[in-house]
């Protein structure tokens, strides 16, 4: 059996960059555990990201992305498009991006087949709690994205009979 992720990647307290943990959330409300597929908020790991990818046959990670266009745009990348953007200057141990943990991953041997970024360019990724109004608008659009790629991989992930609320809790504190 396939072992496939869906790997949330951001900070919670960054606006906007709450997005992969977000939509990780949502994921985990709608579907039912299913073996082989793994939904994981990773927060911001940093130097940690490529024990994340490790031994998956394919990940799709949810994050906001860097690119032209309009706050809450949808982006795709492969595999290939994202080890080929140039490398940055990392700062502090969270910096080191997925570009790196890809090729990290490939060095060690341990990377995934497939790896697909499905990206909104944010609005604000600052200090407060909370995905701006365009971002929040394009999560069912995000939502869709990974469905189709989780399709193009075989997995079909089998709805709740029941669903619950997404335990998005730092907007729930936020409002407390």
């Amino acid at each position: 059996m396939a072992r496939v992720g869906v790997l949330g990647i951001g900070n919670v307290l960054m606006g906007d960059d709450a997005l992969g943990p977000y939509v990780i959330k949502l994921l985990e409300a709608a579907w039912e555990p299913q073996d082989g597929l793994q939904l994981v908020d990773a927060g911001t790991p940093g130097l940690d990201l490529t024990a994340y990818l490790a031994d998956l046959d394919a990940v799709v990670v949810v994050d906001v992305v860097k690119a032209a266009g309009a706050p809450g745009e949808l982006r795709t990348y492969d595999k290939r498009e994202l080890v080929e953007r140039p490398p940055i200057l990392a700062m502090s141990p969270h910096e080191p991006g997925l570009r790196e943990a890809i090729l990290n991953a490939d060095f060690l041997g341990v990377a995934p087949g497939t790896i697909r970024l499905v990206g909104v360019i944010p609005e604000s990724v600052d200090y407060r709690l909370g995905l701006s109004a365009p971002v929040r608008a394009a999560l069912p659009a995000v939502i869709d994205r990974i469905r189709s790629e989780l399709a193009a991989l075989e997995v079909v992930p089998a709805p709740r009979a029941e669903p619950v609320a997404a335990d998005v809790w730092w907007e729930r504190k936020a409002s407390a």
